[in-house]
């Protein structure tokens, strides 16, 4: 008989040893890992790696040994019901391809494409191959070596080196996502034993010692109690937007109206290299959804478009990053002042907000291989527009801690009532089982102690990004000449977003700026969801055009029939109104009561020298 071995086995519900030995076949191993963890036969599967390769089948015929498993060896178990990234399973003691991956948008063509879902961004898979390192010239009173050496005075350091953080100028309070990883994945281990799992606030299901709650527990499948500390990472380390004329037209909603506004930030993310592997979010666009808002309240309806906004957006080369919300007060109109309602004896975020900006980063997760889940964190964020010490509107960038993702996450965390800036931890009720969540706060003496959280200070779970512009203003969509085009759900300002709007606007555009004027995501929205234009599936080449800022193949999209189809629309209004203008004033005798609209089929009720659906002129 062959010596006994440890095994363990890791999983989101925490790790386990499972005794066995080499000799013991593959299906009893199995069979102990599932009376270990109480979870229902056929809901999970056994990874050999982390990042769900190596899946271990049943099977009776093959034995650990066979897997190269040896004692303290660690496995990886993971729900069935997670996206599958299980590449070359074991079965019998043969490498199997057959459940290669497949893409979202079709068959795999390379055995290196992977699901959207578990593919991580351009710019991680970039700083994953950095060093991060923080290189130092040769101090010249402590160095007395030669040129190509280097000694403890100038040996470059590591991006998580805190001294140098501590020292910066500014300082940085925060180490980047990557550089944390890189102090996981340090010493001779190599990131072996390192892993990331984001926390659970709900009962392990499937235990099946006693009656499921309320009318039974156990500490097997009890969840642990939660401290809450202060995130000494972030995601993000800077938000930059490309031009101070994206935000100038967003605000101009609350100048005109007096009422709050909130949008989706689009864009794409970098290298931020002011920080040791930070990320930069960069933003291009604001996509108002439709909202009901108010001076000091706003309400988020369903939006019809949202679907075909991302997949513009996506296609033109941006994506979803985050959102921005305005909290102004005017103070003085005549000299343009705000009235400062956000700083340390108030609040920086209030929990609503905050509940928010997790369930957004729930809805956005990060992709990170070393979670058993691939999931790990999130790159959205949250910008709040709201006035400074100083009285000008300024703008404060912001993520909720991983520890705060999993408490929305689980539907434990609710504003208090009275208190903006507190947050509360729901009691256990017969329906859910709360765990204990606890905070750390210093008493009137200065002692550290523990607290629980009803209620709690929502900094806690802040983390502070810094927001900014460029010197150099950038403009993905630089738009056309003259006028922009009108923002959609802006009907309260009388922009309205409809085929007169849309001519109107090209005919303002010279042929020579002809991509610059296309390049405008709200118009491109237009373009894709509206009934009148036939162009929602000829667009592909003047997206790709857009993405890669390609006037030839720009223009030799505008040769296509569609397009032209369009200019011929344009045309025809701009000679119906020219007729419209010679009709004579009707009098009593010949009174027009109404006329069929040519175009749309509209029976108008008015002598309009337009539709009053689709604006068109009546011949």
């Amino acid at each position: 008989m062959s010596k006994p071995i440890l095994v363990r086995v890791q999983s989101r519900y925490g790790t386990k040893r499972i005794n066995t030995s080499l000799s013991e076949s593959v299906q009893k191993f199995l069979d102990k890992v599932e009376e270990e963890f109480k979870l229902p036969t056929g809901s999970w599967n056994i990874y050999l790696e982390r990042n769900k390769k190596k899946k271990i089948s049943k099977s009776s015929r093959l034995y650990l040994k066979s897997l190269n498993i040896r004692h303290g060896d660690m496995v990886y178990l993971v729900d069935a019901t997670s996206t599958d990234n299980g590449v070359d399973v074991v079965s019998d003691g043969v490498m199997d391809s057959t459940q290669s991956d497949v893409s979202l948008n079709g068959p795999s063509t390379s055995a290196n494409d992977v699901p959207d879902s578990v593919r991580e961004d351009a710019i991680d898979v970039f700083l994953a191959k950095q060093d991060g390192l923080i290189h130092r010239q040769k101090d010249p009173q402590l160095c007395h070596h030669g040129p190509k050496s280097k000694c403890v005075h100038c040996f470059p350091l590591k991006p998580y080196d805190e001294t140098y953080l501590k020292n910066r100028e500014p300082p940085i309070k925060h180490v980047s996502f990557h550089a944390y990883l890189k102090k996981l994945t340090q010493g001779h281990t190599k990131g072996k034993f390192a892993v990331l799992e984001d926390i659970t606030c709900k009962i392990k299901p499937g235990c099946k010692e006693h009656p499921p709650w309320p009318d039974g527990i156990c500490t097997k499948c009890q969840p642990s109690a939660v401290t809450l500390k202060r995130q000494d990472y972030r995601h993000v380390d800077n938000i930059m937007f490309e031009n101070p004329f994206l935000v100038e037209r967003f605000l101009n909603y609350w100048r005109k109206t007096g009422k709050q506004r909130m949008g989706y930030l689009y864009g794409r993310y970098e290298h931020h290299k002011d920080v040791p592997l930070g990320i930069r979010a960069v933003v291009s666009a604001i996509y108002e959804p439709p909202q009901i808002s108010d001076a000091d309240t706003l309400q988020l309806l369903d939006d019809p478009r949202a679907e075909y906004v991302d997949q513009v957006a996506n296609k033109v080369g941006v994506q979803k990053i985050g959102w921005i919300l305005t909290d102004l007060v005017a103070e003085d109109l005549q000299l343009g002042t705000v009235r400062h309602l956000r700083h340390k004896d108030t609040y920086y975020v209030s929990a609503e907000e905050c509940i928010m900006a997790a369930d957004f980063q729930n809805r956005h997760p990060n992709v990170c291989k070393l979670s058993p889940t691939n999931r790990f964190g999130s790159k959205f964020v949250t910008v709040i527009v709201t006035g400074h010490s100083e009285k000008q509107i300024s703008f404060d960038g912001w993520q909720v801690s991983n520890q705060c993702m999993a408490l929305v996450q689980d539907d434990i965390l609710v504003p208090t009532k009275d208190e903006p800036g507190l947050g509360y931890v729901r009691e256990s009720s017969s329906q859910q089982y709360v765990p204990d969540v606890f905070y750390t706060d210093k008493d009137s003496y200065g002692n550290e102690v523990t607290l629980l959280a009803r209620p709690m200070p929502i900094e806690y779970v802040l983390t502070e990004v810094p927001a900014a512009f460029p010197k150099d203003h950038q403009y993905t969509f630089p738009g056309g000449n003259g006028d922009p085009f009108p923002i959609a759900n802006r009907e309260e300002l009388g922009e309205i977003q409809d085929f007169h709007s849309f001519a109107e606007y090209v005919k303002r555009q010279p042929r020579s700026n002809f991509l610059n004027a296309l390049s405008d995501l709200h118009l491109l929205i237009f373009m894709v969801t509206s009934d009148m234009l036939p162009l929602k599936h000829s667009l592909d080449m003047l997206f790709e055009a857009i993405k890669t800022t390609d006037e030839n193949k720009a223009y030799e999209w505008s040769k296509n029939e569609q397009w032209a189809t369009v200019e011929e629309m344009i045309k025809s209004q701009d000679e119906g109104s020219e007729s419209t203008r010679s009709l004579p004033t009707p009098s009593q005798e010949t009174k027009i009561t109404q006329w069929t609209c040519k175009h749309c089929t509209f029976i108008n009720q008015s002598t309009s020298n337009s539709c009053d659906i689709c604006r068109l002129p009546p011949t």
